[in-house]
């Protein structure tokens, strides 16, 4: 039974929630692309490669949240300083996630899973951390809805892979309702000092 949801039912109702997502909401859709084109200077959308289920990489497709201030050596500006007042209103309320909606009609995610993480992590991985791409990454996940981005990153694998060995209708019930409790109240946005997670170096 447990398969029969994770490769039947539940990409059923990906592909069916992820297409009413992107129907109901398109005024606010639309009307954060016109304040995200202004704010960074033509450019509302955030494409990078991320890997999915097996590894397969894939472009996510997310709200562009900070723009790509540079120092005078040509480097970009630290996170806190790029993020602009519009990107940090999209990111509390996880507006920015709503594009991932179109991943999922591609097939590329899921509504609940481990969070797509960068490309270059994959290499650092250990046995047990690689295990999150046993399953398709998710717009929200067990890790989100326990900590977000406010905690250790082997809390965060520990998480990861007791989804995937836990994986049902009831748990993704959960997770989608914790996930929207915490979106309320903005709840692990952040790191404790810092406007994203720090970086990933392995164990």
């Amino acid at each position: 039974m447990k398969n029969v949801y994770k490769l039947q039912i539940k990409p059923f109702f990906d592909v069916l929630f992820a297409f009413l997502g992107l129907l109901l909401p398109l005024p606010v859709f639309l009307l954060v692309m016109l304040l995200l084109t202004y704010a960074n200077q033509g450019n509302p959308f955030f494409i990078q490669k991320r890997p999915g289920r097996k590894g397969k990489i894939f472009s996510i497709i997310k709200f562009k949240t900070m723009n790509d201030r540079k120092d005078a050596e040509g480097k970009l500006l630290p996170d806190a300083v790029r993020l602009t007042k519009v990107g940090s209103f999209v990111r509390k309320a996880s507006l920015d996630e709503i594009p991932q909606l179109i991943n999922v009609l591609k097939g590329d995610m899921s509504f609940v899973g481990p969070r797509p993480l960068l490309t270059h992590y994959m290499h650092l991985y250990s046995e047990f951390q690689n295990r999150r791409h046993e399953v398709k990454p998710g717009i929200t996940g067990w890790a989100q809805v326990n900590g977000r981005n406010a905690i250790a990153w082997d809390k965060k694998f520990e998480y990861d892979v007791w989804y995937v060995d836990h994986i049902s209708f009831i748990l993704d019930l959960k997770i989608l309702f914790k996930t929207v409790k915490k979106v309320l109240i903005s709840e692990g946005i952040n790191a404790a000092d810092s406007s994203t997670i720090e970086p990933f170096n392995g164990n």
